[in-house]
């Protein structure tokens, strides 16, 4: 073959070693049920979806109305999350996000909404500040339900809400063995330390169920308990979990087991 034909079938090879042209498989997805390695975890959960793990202030037990009173009756919930490193990591993350436009970074009230005419109020540094005084479930409910001025922010997920008060009793001093983190991710910037992780409530968890041989202190009926929020599922003992197969088990169709 002389040299002109080469160079002239060159391109065309190039060319059709190349694609150009993708489809809908070719693209990053989504495979919550998959295995760790080849999932891209949700973020969170839509709007007004309902955690199987339960919650620490359901709707037929407390108001929804944003107002001191319905606020009150959830004083007494106690904070499920440890303040260990890893909660005031993802609260100063979520605290950043959500509540620092208003509160300011340090929790002094000088959020940049104070240019648009609206006064927070001081929940951090200040050591007279009133919100030193209130509970973490109160707290919580502020954030459930909104108070005053303050909207509901019940689109952050619980256990984020606890690591956000977490956070904030660091902000107040009141953490012993951890200074407040007071740094501050630029705007875009992604990575670890700056964009929340994957949802706690959603299918990154393992899912509670009914075990009808298990007998858990506790646990009516059987029933094994949840893990609290950020914390890791309780192991089933293994004379429970473990279910010696009869030789018909084989010819039976899988049932779910629930």
């Amino acid at each position: 073959m002389s040299a002109k034909r080469i160079m002239a079938v060159l391109p065309a090879l190039y060319l059709c070693a190349c694609s150009w042209f993708t489809d809908f498989k070719q693209q990053p997805k989504i495979d919550p049920w998959e295995t760790a390695s080849d999932t891209i975890a949700f973020r969170g959960n839509p709007q007004g979806s309902v955690s199987i793990y339960g919650s620490a202030a359901p709707g037929f037990m407390y108001d929804r109305a944003p107002a001191p009173q319905t606020v009150t009756t959830m004083s007494n919930i106690a904070n499920p999350t440890r303040p260990d490193s890893a909660s005031l990591s993802r609260g100063r993350i979520q605290y950043q996000i959500n509540c620092a436009v208003c509160h300011g970074s340090l929790g002094q009230g000088n959020g940049v909404v104070m240019k648009y005419g609206l006064y927070p109020p001081a929940i951090g540094t200040a050591a007279s500040n009133a919100a030193t005084a209130l509970s973490d479930g109160y707290i919580f409910g502020i954030i459930r339900n909104g108070r005053g001025l303050m909207p509901s922010y019940n689109r952050i997920e619980e256990p984020d809400r606890w690591d956000i008060i977490n956070y904030l009793r660091s902000l107040q001093g009141k953490v012993a063995g951890f200074a407040a983190d007071t740094s501050h991710c630029r705007p875009g910037e992604t990575g670890a330390a700056c964009v929340p992780a994957a949802s706690q409530m959603g299918p990154t968890r393992p899912v509670p169920y009914f075990h009808a041989n298990a007998v858990n202190a506790g646990a009516p009926g059987g029933e094994q308990p949840t893990a609290a929020p950020g914390q890791p599922m309780p192991t089933v003992p293994a004379a429970d979990s473990a279910r010696k197969k009869t030789p018909t088990d084989s010819t039976k169709k899988p049932e779910l087991e629930l």
